[in-house]
């Protein structure tokens, strides 16, 4: 019914690769992908795993509608244990990766134990070997996915690998696939560089069949497809635009965190948003943006090709980088824009592109150099520290060389590789880690959308947007219109968002068709794919279960009420400008009431009366 009905097993200390049974039982409760790849991983692993050690797992995990007709139907997922935070680790992403599994027969990958040397996974169909991958050790994403291509004579072939920062284990190191599509968040490149795994090659012939009812499935996605088509936002403004249409608005909302958080207005934003993106350059008169770009069966396509200025310092002597690459989204522009202080698009461009190209999160290493930054600023660190490097906020060259220098794993781009929570720590300052559990903040100010401070403290994988996206509310009023700053119904709002997010990561599509689609545009789809018993309430259960369960899996793991904080910074000093302007986060008043709307004791564990429910 939709799933393929298998699963790919790799033990990586014996070399060994064994084909198993789908529990069905499981992916009727659980659906795939998030929920059914974290619920194998929550009942094999224990809580207390070191992240890095052999005993730790890793799973590529796809949805139910992964490689269907359903628009978006490209994602998959990567479940773990993640360094970044201790916490659990679910990161996802799109491009064409997820798409090629499900049609080579496979639901989900499952990697343990650790290989005595690097190796690479080859699937072809149903035949999966383990592969050397010395030849391949210390060289890009990038690199990687062109030498593996060329090894199977197959342009088709569909590559998700790590970088150098995966091998050198920066504690933010991503996952990438289709040269810039990645599972960016919580480490989990890292996770799979010390397993000595490199790279998954993929090359899928089958299809995805077994389609509960193909002519309601047909018919409902068409349907679904023209509401994406006619909506403002996912039939204009994201092919447009991007997601970096959202620079200036949460600006002017007055919600944009700059140089760490130390204001939440930034007065380069016109520079750096996509507007900047679609200007001509005098240089060359050419447009920083070349296109838009869709991941498999998207009809949405809010990705980004750009092409920067060759005569732009960074590049100036790299003509590897002259070429149109993956451009920039709203989150990385942020984070190495805004959070730093930087308003030099072409920088940020070339840092994204080194991002892409050596695997780490632009998120965590944006954020973690704009702590860097405000530890320069204050005399904590000194040139001493960074090797000779002026980092003071707003340096576009600083940001630059960082990023080569986080790749490359040399001088203060390892202390910078251990991200935000452990650099400031290192130097007596914790309290200038803009993070949740140890992962670092995305692009929104939790002073100035309440919403999201929320959203933020109560995330399972430490501070992130697509747990629970209330921004949707608060700023665009999707699916209805809410006060960003104020804390009035906010709990009860963040639990609808976190659960509604669940259901859509485990079904295989993506998130952005929510700015037009709810849940109950989501049910008849799976219930077409996958059975009718595929309900509205019964998805709006199942990311409940799927949310219930990854917090269970985080007490377990050491985590407590403690955990579920903000950083000084956000609850006690208030917002300068703006319309937020006086106001801090008011976690104290939402996170009881938050606790109870889950159906959680005091200190947040779930209560008998949950688990019962949830069937946990």
């Amino acid at each position: 019914m939709s799933w393929a009905g298998k699963i790919l097993r790799v033990d990586l200390t014996k070399g060994t690769c064994t084909s198993e049974p789908l529990r069905m039982d499981w992916a009727r409760q659980y659906l795939g992908q998030r929920g059914l790849g974290t619920k194998y991983f929550v009942e094999e692993v224990d809580p207390k795993v070191d992240p890095l050690g052999p005993d730790n797992k890793i799973i590529w995990a796809t949805g139910p509608l992964t490689g269907t007709m359903a628009s978006t139907g490209g994602r998959y997922s990567v479940i773990t244990k993640g360094p970044l935070t201790g916490a659990i680790a679910c990161s996802n992403s799109g491009g064409y990766w997820g798409a090629e599994l499900k049609m080579a027969g496979w639901d989900m990958v499952i990697f343990e134990g650790k290989s005595a040397k690097p190796v690479y996974l080859s699937v072809v169909d149903d035949h999966a070997e383990l592969r050397d991958a010395s030849h391949l050790w210390g060289k890009t994403t990038w690199q990687t996915e062109e030498l593996l291509k060329k090894e199977a004579q197959d342009p088709l072939t569909r590559v998700s690998s790590i970088g150098r920062a995966g091998e050198n284990l920066v504690m933010y190191a991503c996952i990438v696939n289709d040269l810039h599509r990645a599972a960016g968040r919580s480490g989990v490149g890292a996770v799979a560089g010390s397993k000595n795994l490199k790279a998954i090659a993929v090359r899928g012939t089958k299809g995805v069949g077994n389609i509960h009812n193909p002519k309601e499935f047909m018919r409902v996605t068409k349907e679904k497809k023209k509401l994406l088509h006619d909506h403002p936002v996912t039939g204009q403004g994201l092919p447009t635009y991007g997601t970096q249409v959202l620079m200036n608005v949460i600006n002017e909302t007055g919600a944009l965190p700059t140089r760490n958080h130390r204001d939440s207005q930034f007065e380069g934003a016109n520079k750096i948003g996509a507007e900047a993106m679609l200007e001509k350059r005098a240089t060359d008169g050419k447009a920083h943006l070349v296109t838009n770009q869709a991941c498999f069966g998207c009809t949405i396509a809010c990705g980004r090709i750009s092409k920067m200025d060759e005569t732009h310092f960074s590049v100036v002597n790299k003509p590897e980088y002259w070429g149109a690459s993956g451009g920039l989204e709203y989150e990385a522009a942020w984070a190495l824009g805004a959070a730093p202080g930087v308003d030099d698009l072409e920088a940020l461009q070339f840092a994204n592109m080194i991002c892409n190209e050596d695997g780490f999160d632009p998120i965590s290493f944006g954020a973690t150099v704009g702590a860097a930054m405000e530890l320069f600023d204050t005399g904590v660190i000194t040139k001493e520290q960074t090797g000779g490097i002026d980092l003071s906020s707003g340096s576009a060259e600083a940001l630059c060389t960082m990023a080569e220098m986080v790749a490359r794993g040399e001088g203060f781009g390892k202390e910078l590789g251990l991200g935000s929570k452990r650099l400031c720590e290192k130097y007596g300052k914790p309290e200038l880690s803009m993070s949740v559990k140890g992962q670092e903040f995305p692009a929104y100010d939790g002073r100035g959308l309440q919403g999201m401070g929320l959203t933020y403290a109560t995330s399972n994988r430490g501070a992130c947007h697509l747990r629970g996206y209330t921004v949707s509310s608060e700023v665009f009023g999707i699916p209805v219109k809410t006060d960003p700053l104020t804390t009035e119904g906010k709990p009860d709002l963040v639990k609808a968002f976190q659960d509604a997010t669940a259901a859509y990561d485990s079904s295989g599509l993506c998130l952005f068709t929510t700015f037009c689609w709810t849940v109950g545009d989501l049910a008849p789809q799976v219930a077409a794919a996958c059975g009718d018993e595929f309900t509205l309430d019964s998805l709006n259960t199942i990311g409940e279960r799927v949310w219930n369960m990854e917090r269970d899996f985080n007490n377990r793991a050491g985590f407590t009420r403690k955990d579920d904080t903000l950083p000084p910074r956000l609850l006690n000093e208030p917002v300068k400008t703006g319309p937020a302007k006086g106001l801090v986060a008011g976690l104290d008043k939402m996170l009881p009431e938050y606790y109870q709307a889950r159906g959680w004791d005091a200190e947040g564990n779930l209560t008998a009366e949950t688990r019962s429910r949830l069937g946990l």
